[in-house]
């Protein structure tokens, strides 16, 4: 009965701080690895895709995220407009274009 008492009782020398540091760097040991995780990474792609977008130039061969592809032909700050065929001319908005085929062309997958 003495030991639950004992262990009940306050811890000397104020032993609880220690405890509460310890929780204080764990979670700022949590949020350093969320921030590096996720993110970090998420801001790297959002910097290339904004770099991406404004190197577009009017004679670019672009496939949009919905996968058509066209040439550009037109640009303004918002849209872009593509050439799909010779009569058909396509604007969409400038976050539509999901990459820019290099001028050799696309490769065909390896089978």
């Amino acid at each position: 009965m003495v030991d639950l008492a004992y262990a009940a009782g306050q811890m000397p020398n104020g032993g609880g701080s220690s405890s509460v540091m310890t929780q204080l760097i764990f979670f700022a040991a949590i949020f350093a690895i969320f921030y590096f995780l996720l993110v970090r990474p998420q801001q790297k792609q959002r910097k290339e895709r904004e770099a991406l977008l404004t190197t577009v130039k009017k004679g670019d061969r672009v496939v949009t995220t919905s996968g058509l592809h066209g040439t550009v032909v037109g640009l303004s700050d918002n849209t872009v407009t593509l050439k799909v065929t010779d009569q058909v001319r396509l604007d969409f908005d400038r976050s539509a274009i999901g990459r820019i085929v290099p001028a050799g062309g696309e490769k065909e997958p390896a089978s």
